[in-house]
């Protein structure tokens, strides 16, 4: 497959399916995969972080510092 070919279906479908894929059983870990946010393991739970992404861990590290700033900043004594 080619750099910038998005993957098909089958192949999305391959990579969540692949136990190597799954750090620890929760983790999903795919460098093939430029998704941030692939289905968690059991889809109806949601969404999960590719860690192989670098923009999906950058973005992870955003929400925590806004939650951290809202709860500072808004909701403060």
């Amino acid at each position: 497959m080619d750099q910038n070919e998005k993957p098909n279906k089958e192949t999305l479908e391959q990579w969540h399916r692949d136990p190597a894929n799954w750090r620890f059983g929760i983790f999903y870990f795919n460098p093939a995969d430029k998704r941030i946010f692939p289905p968690k393991k059991l889809r109806a739970f949601g969404w999960t972080v590719n860690f192989a992404n670098p923009l999906s861990v950058l973005a992870i590290l955003g929400i925590i510092l806004l939650v951290v700033a809202i709860q500072t900043f808004v909701f403060k004594d």
